[in-house]
């Protein structure tokens, strides 16, 4: 209980005033695609084979605990003034099963947060998953759903369940989405439809949310393989680039399109910067960003994480992220993609 004490008048005390004569505390609401985290088991045929000691990658115990070191240490390195003991929630992707995220939270730079685990199998043909990590002291869950995406055109089409956690962070109910799109596979234009359909069927389960309890924040998490300009993001979801257009609860706001705009990515492709891990919430979630009050949670700001210790800095890597893998040579790096993170403010009472 003191220590709990003492996080929460560190948070209150090293947030930068927003009146003079209010203080806050800030949650940190985090995404991470960790890049293949698998096991060294095979338990999937061929399209595990590549992540085991037999494997092309030759997958191994010590690679294992390195690549479980690597992303530890990252996360345990997402601090701020207003949150200096990390983020409350971390959405997660391409993780092989709930073993591999057993593991992580046990690394000794993360371990004392006692970070706690929502996860779900999904039915993708190279089985990986998403999931969720989420600080206890923090945010407390109520209810877990998963929603599978059927295509149309495609009845055998497989891929990640999207993953609908429900809980109180900071006492605020707060329902976070964690996705990871069908990819690109085929080409950006062939292949948008499966990302639109991701889209709309997340659009169905925010509505669904906001008719149960319309006085709520939602959070859309993940690697949605498309940029906040993209169809699936900028019409499907109707997600705005300005907080000033977001209409009502049910509107939806991506702080990372302005961002992007600014040349700053998550994944790079051909020399160029692309933004796949977003975050993107509702109107509830920004109605007081203006104001002095902040009775609930309000969105503050949103940041790419892109650490210097996260990059590459050699030849054609330089400044870009230092995965784990490159031409099959092990790099004994962290992720394709930098984590994005949004904060969340609310007055203390």
């Amino acid at each position: 209980m003191k220590r709990l004490l003492a996080y929460a008048l560190v948070a209150m005390m090293l947030v930068p005033a927003l009146a003079q004569d209010r203080r806050y505390n800030v949650y940190g609401v985090m995404f991470y695609n960790l890049e293949n985290l698998f096991d060294t088991i095979n338990n999937n045929g061929n399209y595990d084979l590549e992540f085991s000691p037999q494997g092309a990658r030759q997958w191994n115990h010590d690679k294992y605990k390195k690549k479980l070191h690597n992303l530890s240490y990252a996360i345990s390195q997402m601090t701020s003034q207003g949150t200096p003991s990390g983020p409350a929630i971390i959405g997660v992707s391409e993780i092989e099963n709930i073993t591999v995220l057993q593991d992580l939270v046990k690394e000794p730079e993360i371990s004392k947060q006692h970070y706690q685990i929502v996860h779900h199998d999904s039915p993708d043909r190279r089985g990986v998953d998403v999931g969720l990590l989420y600080n206890p002291r923090f945010f407390r869950v109520l209810n877990v759903t998963n929603q599978r995406l059927y295509i149309k055109e495609q009845p055998n089409f497989l891929t990640r369940d999207q993953l609908c956690v429900t809980g109180l962070l900071g006492g605020d109910k707060v329902s976070v989405i964690v996705n990871h799109w069908p990819s690109r596979l085929g080409g950006q234009e062939q292949s948008s439809y499966l990302r639109e359909a991701a889209a709309a069927r997340v659009k169905k389960t925010v509505d669904s949310l906001l008719v149960d309890d319309p006085n709520q924040g939602i959070i859309i998490m993940g690697d949605l393989n498309d940029d906040p300009m993209d169809r699936s993001c900028a019409k499907v979801l109707n997600a705005k680039r300005n907080i000033k257009d977001v209409e009502g609860n049910n509107g939806l706001y991506n702080p990372f399109w302005a961002l992007l705009d600014k040349g700053i990515g998550t994944l790079a492709y051909k020399g160029g910067w692309n933004l796949f891990d977003q975050i993107i919430i509702n109107g509830w979630l920004t109605q007081h960003k203006d104001g002095k009050d902040k009775p609930h949670l309000t969105f503050l700001r949103a940041e790419v994480l892109n650490r210097e210790f996260l990059k590459g800095h050699d030849g054609d890597r330089a400044g870009y992220p230092l995965r784990t893998y490159s031409a099959g040579v092990f790099l004994n790096g962290f992720s394709d993609h930098f984590p994005t993170e949004i904060f969340l403010v609310k007055e203390a009472k």
